[in-house]
């Protein structure tokens, strides 16, 4: 057994590592860096590289995945760090606040999307409603849950058994959401009177908890062990400065780099973009006296979902939302975004390059230079944010991408197919752990897995039953429904962890559409 570690100081690793690393050895003396490579070199990592981080790139140089998206949100979220620690003024209030290692945040940006499943998004959305709805897990899936499952207690290949052993800051660091979605903290965040973003958007009913949280049941412990050393600094519902950092950077990258790569395949078409924006800039004031079931049920005329999307900011980010700021925002990117880099085709060509890493370029400085540090923030942001000027165009151009890439028809078509294969494998997998002739051939990696979580489930039910509940809310009792939670998350991890085209190729085999043997060591 590793013995734990006192967790009040930010740099202590959960447990004691010893002669458990078995010759793991570290690359630098700094425990930080030590993080950084840690998460670098774990096999989690590499298959970012065959994870969609929008639609599936098969191999494309023109799309990012989630491995070439993380790098670019390290980058962002080093230079923030390393901006917001120097600043004067400014680093005596993150010191208060617990501080920001510029290692630390480029660690939890490269280790955010870990826990992503094959086809991003889409892949986190079915296996949620499965692990719900099929075996009725309370926590369901949530990929910053397994992000955090993962470094914590599914990767086997660090210094110690399970997990990684990171330092208390950058397993806190890797908490957006520090909360799990039903049990705790307490009070949960979702009742407080303004509630963080992501804690009361309730996915499906009410009572079954966030739509957004970093912890599942089984990594509790795991989750109040690295908050410690943070507990005198921070509410207990706020992100770690360096948790906010990768978040504002996440969402830097994504606003920029996912317009650029649609840009680049032909894919975001100036005339559409410049219609809706123009037509919402030359017609503002119509627009907001429309009533709200006018701009719902005839959103696909021009400016109509940018008023829509003006309104909602302004329900649910009263706080920043300001109606010049907008109008502002808007403008500019039409701008920038329509009128300089959409204007001209993308060819391929050394101009069309060249502009589009101007594009980037200009943004991504703009949008770093707009980073503010505040002791007392809204409930909807982190300590690390934006000015009021930046933060709406990062709005603007997510609505960009949301309006004329995530919502067409062919997307959703692609999207669909690829739910089918999610299931479908689940479902194989499952009749394969529960058929008793065959269930001593499974898949190594499934069959530790399943071990894992019976292992867990049985401590939950002896030692925290209250934290041991089904999807309904209901206690879970006995050992069947203890073996069948197991079962269920066991499946769950298993599939979480392959790529794209692993879950594919693996759907083709156990189906009998594959013509050889579908094997790959480190999955089977």
């Amino acid at each position: 057994m590793v013995s734990e570690v006192p967790q009040r100081d930010p740099r202590a690793r959960r447990r004691d590592e010893g002669a458990e690393s078995g010759g793991f050895a570290e690359l630098s003396s700094s425990p930080f860096r030590a993080d950084r490579d840690r998460l670098v070199a774990s096999p989690y990592f590499a298959r970012l590289a065959g994870v969609t981080q929008v639609v599936s790139a098969s191999g494309s140089a023109l799309l990012h995945n989630r491995l070439t998206h993380s790098l670019k949100v390290a980058q962002v979220a080093r230079s923030i760090a390393e901006r917001i620690r120097s600043e004067p003024g400014v680093a005596a209030l993150v010191a208060d606040l617990g501080g920001c290692d510029p290692d630390v945040a480029e660690a939890a940006a490269l280790g955010h999307d870990l826990g992503h499943p094959p086809f991003g998004h889409l892949g986190e959305q079915v296996l949620d409603r499965i692990a719900r709805h099929r075996y009725g897990l309370a926590d369901g899936f949530e990929g910053n849950a397994q992000t955090f499952r993962i470094v914590t207690t599914t990767e086997v290949g660090g210094p110690v058994p399970r997990g990684l052993n990171l330092t208390a800051a950058t397993r806190a660091s890797l908490l957006k959401y520090p909360w799990a979605r039903l049990h705790r903290p307490k009070p949960h965040p979702s009742e407080l009177p303004v509630p963080p973003r992501g804690a009361a958007e309730p996915p499906h009913a009410p009572g079954s908890g966030s739509a957004k949280f970093s912890a599942y049941s089984t990594e509790l412990g795991e989750l109040e062990a690295c908050r410690a050393p943070f507990a005198d600094r921070i509410d207990y519902w706020q992100q770690t400065v360096e948790a906010s950092v990768m978040d504002l950077a996440d969402d830097i990258a994504y606003a920029i780099h996912d317009l650029q790569d649609f840009h680049r395949i032909g894919v975001l078409q100036h005339a559409s973009v410049a219609a809706e924006l123009g037509h919402w800039l030359s017609g503002s004031a119509e627009l907001a006296a429309l009533p709200e079931a006018e701009l719902v049920d005839h959103h696909r005329k021009p400016g109509r979902s940018l008023e829509h999307l003006r309104r909602r900011l302004h329900v649910k980010d009263a706080w920043i939302a300001d109606a010049g700021a907008f109008a502002d925002a808007v403008a500019l990117v039409r701008t920038e975004l329509v009128d300089e880099l959409l204007g001209i085709p993308f060819d391929g060509s050394v101009e069309a390059e060249q502009a589009t890493a101007r594009f980037s370029a200009r943004w991504t400085a703009r949008l770093v230079g707009g980073v503010v540090v505040t002791p007392s923030p809204s409930p909807r942001t982190g300590h690390v944010t934006l000015e009021v000027a930046q933060w709406h165009e990062v709005q603007v151009l997510k609505f960009v991408h949301k309006r004329f890439v995530l919502q067409r028809p062919d997307l959703a078509l692609h999207q669909r197919g690829q739910a089918s294969l999610i299931v479908a494998l689940v479902d194989a997998l499952d009749a394969w752990l529960t058929d008793r002739e065959e269930v001593s051939r499974l898949p190594r990696r499934l069959h530790d897995l399943v071990e894992l979580a019976h292992a867990e489930y049985g401590a939950l039910a002896g030692e925290a039953p209250e934290l041991l509940v089904g999807a309904t809310g209901e206690p879970v009792r006995g050992a069947d429904a203890v073996r069948a939670l197991a079962r269920g998350r066991a499946v769950i991890d298993f599939v979480a962890s392959l790529t794209d085209r692993q879950a594919a190729a693996m759907l083709d085999a156990i189906s009998g559409r594959s013509e050889q043997p579908w094997s790959e060591p480190s999955v089977l």
